[in-house]
């Protein structure tokens, strides 16, 4: 980009928060971080101008998916990027009809970032993966497909999925492996 930009970076964990603002805040003018979805709220309402939001999906107790609204209600011009530790076609669906402008699977360096928020939207195409997702990447498609449909309401999505709500609790806590992720990407082109 050539003019400096305002950027807000909302992530859970502190040393990666951390360690991704130095790193925008060397090639944009100010990044405001936030830990959480009320300290997201907070800084939205303390500044003037807002270029891009960069939002990490799953906040502890949040979703960075209920933030784009906000964001865009408040800021309609700025683009909003949404990362996640898995890469999730239900999550990625979420966010654009919600008003994300891209989606960006972790880790993502401030390059992969800042390439990602000045892509053209209607360019970007989902490679297909070379194998078959294994079973529990399916699994965790579905449950996120359910949540999503149920606005993250634990108890009403266990119940439309037929398992009791401890039981996905505690298979929301079980993602698939990153090997698992890395075995289902597609190989690069030559």
């Amino acid at each position: 980009m050539t003019e400096p930009m305002r950027l807000l970076l909302v992530e859970d964990d502190a040393l990666l928060a951390e360690q991704t603002a130095r790193a925008l805040g060397r090639r944009v003018a100010e990044v405001n971080v936030a830990h959480d979805a009320s300290g997201a709220l907070s800084i939205l309402d303390r500044l003037a101008h807002l270029d891009a939001a960069v939002l990490d999906q799953n906040l502890g107790q949040d979703n960075g998916l209920d933030l784009i609204t906000p964001i865009r209600e408040r800021f309609p011009h700025c683009k909003v990027l949404l990362l996640t530790g898995y890469g999730s076609i239900a999550a990625a669906v979420a966010a654009t009809h919600r008003g994300a402008h891209n989606y960006l699977t972790k880790p993502a360096s401030a390059s992969d970032i800042l390439d990602a928020l000045n892509a053209d939207p209607a360019s970007l195409g989902t490679a297909l993966p070379a194998t078959p997702p294994s079973l529990q990447r399916l699994e965790w498609e579905h449950i996120q497909r359910t949540l999503e449909t149920h606005d993250g309401n634990i108890s009403r999505a266990a119940e439309a999925l037929g398992i009791h709500r401890r039981t996905l609790q505690r298979r929301l806590k079980k993602r698939p492996s990153a090997s698992e992720y890395q075995r289902e990407k597609s190989p690069s082109k030559d």
